[in-house]
């Protein structure tokens, strides 16, 4: 009788081990840690059961400059490291821009009627022709969720750019960034949040400069989709005038000898209102899908690296002083308390 009663015991305990070691094997399916990489401190995502991490370093921009698919980094990336790319010495990844992204055609933008001029001795302008905003390098992301369960990893970090008098001197609308990265199904979604905290209305202006590579593939050998339908038409200076022509490049076409910096727009869309382009060459293909609030897409083909971008915006370059000009009707704005939400996401296959 007693050895019955020990084995059903025995028994119960097996059944009630199993599932516990099946929950705990599957939450290990995706990890989100914070780490540190060659000293700087970093966020890993990790999808085991697609063999993708993403890494991202808070202190520097918010930048993701990693994503690796079966220990290949599909994010192109020039450093020697993270820690030189922190010192100036390379670049690549997923940068952000803003407040405006791409150029614009004066030291000054127009808003609500009024002109703003860049005061120039803050540092923080890149160019004579100000370009890709002021948070490119930003040291003042914070992260607020770091979190893996049975679905999902992501990390969440927040920028108040109310808070640094060195930016609202160049662009004084009180407002907020949030940014998340979230790794599901070997699937990186990059969403973001911008919330207007002034009384007055705010351009929308954003964007992201991600760059990509096809381990071991030449860019020359890489075919391109591009979905747009007309082209955006800038000055010698590379700045949008508001004019545009039709998309002149076949489907697919051959990144070999293609020297771009041109933004299109008219994206063709799916039911969900997203644009899909792709690198895609030997059987191995990046694809990045944009959401409708980036009605432009920016494609740039860097001078001597084997890399092309992709990059979603929530505007052409210098959309702030066309609208003011009549000649970019749709630019979007954000009313005083409002939320801007939108989301782009990177996938692979064959790498």
């Amino acid at each position: 009788m007693k050895h019955i009663l020990r084995k059903t015991i025995a028994i119960a305990l097996l059944a009630i081990s199993i599932p516990s070691l099946a929950v705990s094997a599957f939450a290990q399916k995706y990890k989100a840690e914070k780490t540190t990489d060659h000293g700087v401190d970093i966020v890993r995502l990790t999808d085991a059961a697609a063999g993708v991490e993403v890494s991202m370093v808070p202190s520097f921009g918010n930048l993701a400059y990693e994503m690796k698919v079966h220990g290949n980094n599909i994010f192109f990336f020039s450093a020697a490291d993270v820690s030189e790319l922190i010192k100036g010495h390379g670049a690549g990844g997923n940068p952000f821009l803003a407040p405006w992204a791409n150029r614009l055609g004066e030291m000054d933008f127009w808003a609500n009627g009024k002109k703003y001029t860049f005061n120039t001795t803050l540092g923080n302008i890149r160019s004579v022709t100000p370009i890709h905003g002021v948070l490119l390098n930003s040291p003042y992301w914070e992260v607020t969720e770091v979190k893996a369960d049975g679905k999902s990893a992501h990390v969440t970090s927040r920028l108040q750019f109310w808070k640094h008098p060195d930016l609202m001197e160049q662009w004084p609308f009180a407002h907020e960034y949030e940014m998340t990265y979230q790794l599901a199904k070997g699937v990186l979604e990059v969403r973001l949040t911008v919330t207007n905290l002034s009384t007055d209305p705010m351009p929308v202006a954003v964007g992201f400069h991600p760059c990509f590579q096809i381990p071991g593939i030449l860019r020359d050998d890489i075919m391109a989709t591009n979905p747009a339908r007309k082209v955006v038409l800038t000055d010698a200076r590379q700045v949008a005038t508001g004019e545009y022509k039709p998309y002149d490049l076949p489907t697919p076409f051959s990144l070999k000898g293609q020297a771009l910096d041109t933004g299109y727009v008219d994206l063709q869309r799916d039911a969900q209102g997203r644009a899909h382009f792709t690198f895609e060459s030997g059987g191995k293909k990046v694809e990045m899908t944009i959401g409708p609030k980036y009605p432009t897409a920016m494609v740039y083909t860097p001078p001597k690296a084997q890399a092309a971008c992709l990059e979603p915006m929530a505007a052409i370059s210098n959309a702030i002083n066309l609208n003011h000009e009549g000649k970019y009707p749709d630019l979007q704005i954000l009313a005083p308390g409002a939320k801007w939400t939108e989301s782009f996401w990177v996938n692979s296959a064959g790498i």
